[in-house]
This record gives C-alpha cells, sequence and structure tokens, in this order.
C-alpha cells in the first residue's frame, strides 16, 4: 500500500513490514522453501514436509531430490519439484566442473624448463616435476603398505601441513596486494594465476624480472605474442572487411594522443596510437591518420570507417570520399544513442524523477549511518549501479531503486531509520518522502519504459558481442514503437521524445548503408515484405549499391536487375523451408546469406561484408580507460612507443578474454562499469558535473569556423586550453564505491562442502 506524506512532510506510522523469509535470488530451490530465520541463512524450512535443511539452499535442493544417503530425503515433493531441483544441481556440477578444468588447462599451458635430478613435489598433480620447498620434509609419502588407519591419519597429516603452507604463501601474496595498493578484482584473472604456477614450477630462488626486462625484452616479447593471437582476425578480414575506427584522447602531461582500432567479425583490436600534441585535431590531420591505417590494413579490406559526428571527422570524411570513394564513413551508434538519451533525461517530467532519486541517493551515501542500513535492508545490495555513461547509470541505477523499492520504504518506516538524528533534518524528511511517495514510484516506472528500449539498443551496439549494423535500423525502429506504446500510443505525451529521436537519428544512423543493411536481414524484411515497397529504402539502396561497386557498373546493375529480385521475391534458394531460420531473433544473417545466397554471388557477397559491420566507434573509445591506468602519475615518463605496445597488450588481451567468456555464454552486462566515475551524480551534489565521458551534439551548439584557416572554433579553444581552464577539477571530489561494497555481477562457483547462501544473478 502506498502511503503519502502529510501536510506538513511528515510520514504517518504504519504497521511494521514483516522480513522476507526466501532469498534475494531466482533460485528454483526458493519455490520449494523458506528461512526459518532471517538472520539464519543456513535454516531453509521445507513447504512439503516442514524439514529443516541446516546447509542453506543448496543443501535443502539436495533434500528435495533425495540425491544421496547423507542428506534426509523429502517424501511429500512432487515429481515437478524433484525434477526441477534435479536440474539445478545437475547444473550446478557441471559449472564447477567447467571451473576446475578451466583452472587445470590454465595450469598445464605453464610450462617450465627443468634441471636433470630435481626431486618431485609430494601430492603435486602436474606431469612437470616442481623442486621441494621447505615444508616438504615434514611430509612424506603414503606407504602403501601401511594400515587404513595409520593411512588416514598420515593423509590428515599431510591435508594439514599442505593448508598451512598455502596459508603462509598467501600470506606473501596479500602483503605484496596491501601494500602497493593493487585491486582485489587483479588476482581473479588467468593471468595472476598462471604467473603463480609458473612460480611454483621453477621453485625456490626465482628472481623476478628488472624494470629494463620489463621496459625493453619482455614488452617486445609479449608484444610479439598477443599479435599473434589475433592472426585468425586476418583473415576474417580478407573474408568479410573491417571497420577503422578513430578517437582522441589527452593524457595527464596534456599530450593529445590519437587512438585507431580495427572492427572485424570477430571482435575489436587496438592498431595503434599516435601522439598529436603539436597539432590541432583538423580534418586534415584526422583524414591522414585514417587514410594511413587503410593503407597498413588494405584498402581492398576497409568497408567503413566509423568515428563521431564531430565537425573536424566530418571534414576528414569529405577528404576520404574524394580520395577513397568506395569507403563508406559513419556515425558512432552509441555516441548517437547517448545524445538521445541526454536529450530524453533533459524533458522536464524525466528529469525531475532523475533528480528526486538522486538527491534520496546522495543522502543514504551521505552519511555512514544511513548507508550502513540501507545496506542491512537491501542485504548488501547497492544502490547506485555504476555504467559507463552518465545516462547508463542513470538508467542502471532507477532499475535497482525499482527492484528495491519494498525493501526501501519498509527501511523509512522502520523505527531505527526515524531514530537517527540526520533523518530528522529536512533532506533527511525529504528522501523519506520521496521514497513512500507513490507519484515517484509511478516516474520512475514511466522513465524506465521510455529509457529501456533506447538502453537494449545501447547494449547491442556497444556489447560487441555480434556485428551490430544487421540490427541496428531495425531494432531503432522497435524501440520507436514501444516508446510510444510507454505513453499509451497518445501522440500528445510522446510527440516531444520522439521527436529527439528523429533528430538525432537524421543523418547519423539513417544512412543507406544503414538502411542497406535492414534490407539484407531478412529477419526484418521478409517478416513485412512492405518494406521492399518503401521508395526510400530503394533509393539507400541504389546509393549504397553505386558506392559499394565503384566504377564496376556491369556488377552493380547485374546485382540490381537481376539477383535483388531473386532475394526480394523469395525466389530460388531464398524459399527453401530450411531457409526460415531467419525467423530467429538469435539467428547469424552472415551465415544465412552463405548458406541461402550461392545463386547470387553479387549480391551474396555484398551482403555479407555488410552484415558483418559495426555500427559503434566504441570500441576505440575504451581505450581512454586502459590509457588512464598505464599512464599514471607515477608513471608518466613512458614513452608513446612504450604506451603504444602496451595499450596494444592490454586492449587485445582483453577483448580477447571478452570473446571467450561470451563464447562460454557467461553473462556480462557491457553497460556496467568497474568503477563509479560515471556515476558521480548519485553520490554527491553536482557529481554529473565530474564525469569523464561528456557527450556534446555540435549541431546544438555554435559551429563556426575561423575564417582564414577554417579550423572550426571548438578544436582551436581546445589547442588554447580553454576547456581545460574552465572544466571542474575530479581530483579529490570523484567519489568511488568500495571494493567490497559494490558487489560484482559475476558470481562465484560454490565448493559441495560449502553453504550456498545466496546465488543471487540480477545484481
Amino acid at each position: 500500500m502506498d502511503i503519502d506524506p502529510g501536510a506538513d512532510g511528515s510520514v504517518p506510522p504504519v504497521p511494521p513490514v514483516p522480513p522476507v523469509l526466501i532469498g534475494n535470488s531466482s533460485d528454483v530451490g526458493w519455490k520449494y522453501g523458506k528461512y526459518c530465520d532471517p538472520n539464519n541463512k543456513s535454516k531453509v524450512k521445507c513447504d512439503f514436509c516442514g524439514h529443516i535443511s541446516t546447509g542453506g539452499i543448496y543443501r535443502f535442493k539436495k533434500h528435495i531430490v533425495g540425491v544421496d544417503n547423507v542428506v534426509a530425503s523429502c517424501k511429500k515433493a512432487t515429481p515437478e519439484a524433484k525434477e526441477a531441483c534435479k536440474k539445478a544441481l545437475e547444473k550446478t556440477v557441471v559449472t564447477k566442473g567447467l571451473k576446475r578444468q578451466h583452472d587445470q588447462d590454465l595450469r598445464d599451458d605453464v610450462h617450465i624448463s627443468s634441471s636433470v635430478g630435481e626431486e618431485v613435489c609430494v601430492g603435486s598433480s602436474t606431469s612437470e616435476p616442481n623442486k621441494v620447498g621447505p615444508m616438504d620434509k615434514f611430509v612424506r609419502p603414503i606407504d602403501g603398505k601401511s594400515s587404513k588407519e595409520e593411512a588416514l591419519r598420515q593423509l590428515s597429516m599431510n591435508e594439514a601441513l599442505f593448508k598451512e603452507r598455502v596459508h603462509q604463501a598467501s600470506q606473501y601474496v596479500a602483503r605484496w596486494v596491501y601494500t602497493h595498493a593493487i585491486p582485489f578484482n587483479a588476482l581473479d584473472n588467468d593471468e595472476f594465476k598462471q604467473m603463480c604456477e609458473a612460480i611454483g614450477k621453477f621453485g625456490p630462488g626465482y628472481e623476478p624480472p628488472s624494470q629494463f626486462d620489463l621496459r625493453e625484452k619482455l614488452l617486445t616479447e609479449e608484444y610479439a605474442r598477443t599479435k599473434s593471437l589475433l592472426d585468425d582476425r586476418e583473415a576474417q578480414k580478407i573474408k568479410l572487411g573491417c571497420t577503422i575506427m578513430t578517437d582522441a584522447w589527452t593524457d595527464i602531461k596534456r599530450r593529445s594522443i590519437m587512438n585507431v582500432c580495427m572492427h572485424c567479425s570477430g571482435g575489436t583490436s587496438f592498431l595503434k596510437s599516435k601522439e598529436t600534441s603539436d597539432v590541432s585535431h583538423t580534418g586534415e590531420v584526422i583524414f591522414e591518420l585514417v587514410d594511413k591505417a587503410i593503407e597498413e590494413v588494405g584498402a581492398q579490406h576497409v568497408m567503413q570507417v566509423c568515428t563521431d559526428n564531430a565537425s573536424n571527422n566530418m571534414a576528414a570524411k569529405k577528404l576520404l570520399l574524394e580520395k577513397r570513394p568506395k569507403i563508406f564513413w559513419t556515425s558512432c551508434a552509441t555516441h548517437t544513442i547517448n545524445l538521445m538519451l541526454q536529450g530524453i533525461g533533459n524533458i522536464k517530467r524525466f528529469k525531475s524523477i532523475v533528480d528526486q532519486a538522486q538527491k534520496v541517493t546522495i543522502f543514504i551515501y551521505a552519511h555512514h549511518k544511513t548507508l550502513a542500513y540501507m545496506r542491512k535492508c537491501t542485504k548488501r545490495r547497492d544502490i547506485v549501479r555504476p555504467g559507463v555513461t552518465r545516462f547508463a547509470s542513470n538508467f542502471l541505477t532507477l532499475q535497482s531503486l525499482a527492484e528495491k523499492r519494498d525493501a526501501l520504504r519498509g527501511m523509512v518506516v522502520d523505527r531505527a531509520w526515524e531514530e537517527m538524528p540526520i533523518v530528522k533534518t529536512k533532506k533527511g524528511k525529504d528522501a523519506t518522502a520521496t521514497l513512500m511517495d507513490a507519484n515517484f514510484w509511478k516516474g520512475v516506472t514511466l522513465c524506465l519504459k521510455v529509457f529501456e528500449p533506447l538502453v537494449s539498443l545501447l547494449r547491442l551496439v556497444d556489447g560487441d558481442v555480434k556485428p551490430s549494423l544487421a540490427w541496428l535500423y531495425g531494432e531503432m525502429l522497435k524501440a520507436k514503437t514501444k516508446i510510444k506504446e510507454a505513453f499509451g500510443n497518445n501522440e500528445k505525451n510522446y510527440r516531444e521524445t520522439i521527436a529527439i529521436i528523429d533528430k538525432k537519428l537524421k543523418g547519423r544512423l539513417d544512412s543507406p548503408l544503414h538502411k542497406t543493411a535492414y534490407l539484407l536481414n531478412p529477419h526484418y524484411t521478409y517478416a513485412n515484405k512492405d518494406i521492399f515497397d518503401d521508395s526510400s529504402m530503394t533509393v539507400a539502396l541504389m546509393k549504397c549499391a553505386e558506392q559499394y561497386f565503384g566504377e564496376d557498373e556491369i556488377s552493380a546493375k547485374k546485382m540490381i536487375n537481376e539477383e535483388w529480385l531473386l532475394y526480394e521475391n523469395m525466389e530460388g534458394p531464398f524459399k527453401k523451408k530450411l531457409a526460415t531460420s531467419w525467423e530467429r531473433a538469435d539467428y547469424n544473417p552472415v551465415g544465412w546469406w552463405k548458406l541461402y545466397g550461392t545463386e547470387v554471388p553479387l549480391l551474396q557477397k555484398m551482403a555479407m561484408r555488410i552484415l558483418s559491420l559495426t555500427s559503434s566507434s566504441s570500441g576505440c573509445e575504451r581505450n581512454w580507460s586502459i590509457y588512464e591506468m598505464i599512464h599514471t602519475k607515477r608513471r608518466n615518463r613512458l614513452t608513446t612507443d612504450r604506451l603504444n605496445n602496451m595499450v596494444y597488450i592490454q586492449f587485445n588481451t582483453r577483448m580477447l578474454s571478452k570473446r571467450q567468456r561470451l563464447k562460454d555464454k557467461k553473462k556480462a552486462d557491457s553497460l556496467l562499469s568497474t568503477d563509479a566515475s560515471e556515476a558521480q551524480g548519485w553520490l554527491f551534489e553536482g557529481g554529473d558535473d565530474y564525469a569523464v565521458v561528456v557527450f556534446r551534439d555540435e549541431e546544438d551548439g555554435d559551429q563556426g569556423v575561423h575564417p582564414a584557416s577554417g579550423i572550426p572554433y571548438d578544436v582551436i579553444g581546445e589547442a588554447m586550453g580553454a576547456q581545460e581552464q574552465l572544466q571542474v577539477r575530479r581530483s579529490a571530489r570523484v567519489r568511488d564505491l568500495e571494493e567490497e561494497e559494490f558487489e560484482s555481477d559475476e558470481e562465484d562457483v560454490l565448493e559441495e562442502d560449502e553453504i550456498e547462501y545466496e546465488d543471487d544473478d540480477e545484481y
């Protein structure tokens, strides 16, 4: 029941909220059981027979299934409940097995040459010998002739000594982490595990590399190794084409660096960076950098260049089209969608809700007692969810608020909250009233309904999960339809929102290339044949074909006049029953054309190359965070070449790991960030001014150019340091969530002998 504040702003007393007796997760076990005591998560009571399991939800599921003699089985559980819990247990076993296999594969990949005559460490599971450590003199192999009792006693001693050795080694690792402020999550990556395995296999006496070795020989070797891992992308680039992406970055020494990346169907890879401190970022400079990159990659393999819509990039576009008329130049979809979210977020009805929500989180996070009590009520789930941009943070945090609505409303009517002195201040009363205001929650719901379609599209173009150009235009049309439905299809209500979307869309994401990719995706065109009758689509196809084929008019005419008609009319191989795979949302359009486009070779090749393209240059922008980590104040003497090599290694290694995680179907939200740089507005007043990534739409600002040089005034201002002089300093004011405060989206797999309290996969 919603409770409105009284005339004086106070909240009338309400009955206490009953404690939640199920875990905060989607685990199937909670359908059939509940906590006996919300403060004791190890005891779960069965809804069928009343039995109390003392090992958490994991052991409770064993009770339902009756999996072994150790756990008492339920005699009253339904077959459906047993089958559901059995599948959940089997999935857990498979997940644990895959993790163990992955860890073992990492160990097996470590090879350290050994000298002759080395002793083997007792209990080693590896095929390569280990040197004996200081503790091995207390451990001896179990004698096969000993009695069972003696063998068990010796085994117990070995296990105890082994655990002590692990603990002692871990103390040294912890000391290094604490002393040098190493992020805790750095210990979760595969490279750290392999490093530990390599040192262990080497044995005592290992001398770490010198700084000189790390700067020179080892850096060069790792650069070469990383480059070799990307060899398979060369074949993809040759077969399906690629995209060149570029963006600029300024380091802490005010050196301007321009990054160049390449995207193919295998993902994004970093190519190089160039220092441009001594020149202004004019169209000519950008053109020369992009043109050189195209030459190095191979002009015949480059299908498009993707950047944001800045005026200097548009000037470079004109120069490139004059020299290389067959290469497309498109605007970054991530940048454009963020501009849409920014414009919609500035509409009064949405801005007021975001402002109210921010005041609530700012108040809670500003005081230790309110923050601690909020985390107690939400089971240590933070409200603020940092995103990769300010607008992603807004959506994710509003979504988080909505998910925790009942917990937050229960919190503010609790006596412990009311008795806090800080809650009795005006800001405290305002926060309490906001959380109990029904209109506020209705506004949050509307915000989420309006933002969600664009945020989903942002995940698509920014996630690098699959080539996104094939889906961008079609999903944008669907997003507009969903937004209209959120307003009840009332034109008066949605007119302003749709107008902002159309304004940002025009000339950016509705180019002939975007529309042609839409036409070439049968997921849309075969589902609605009227699309082929749209004259604007036909004009876009003609323009795209003319640019793609260039001077080869014979091929262009054959493709349009003969091959296209087969595709449009679903004739030949396109009418086969197997070709209906396009109906699935997860189908691969490139693979579809490879299978069913054999009778239209010209159209097939064009379709496969266009549908393999990305629609966003955000992969290039991700270098910013990597540059900032590598080029800190303590390391600002790095040369540009070393900086380039280190970014090449780190960026490409991360992208390869990300692709592997996607291949293994591990969940990852591309909009979530590991730091709170873009969520400052939810942590303190004026925090939005400290956002690292700022989205500007030059169409809404002054586009004047210097009459003599033709250089845009914003470029001249950047060279003069105007923005640096006027911008808010980020140094000491930026606030971050502590590592132990912000829960990771990736849940750890528990060992079977551990109590599984929660395997929450929704945060």
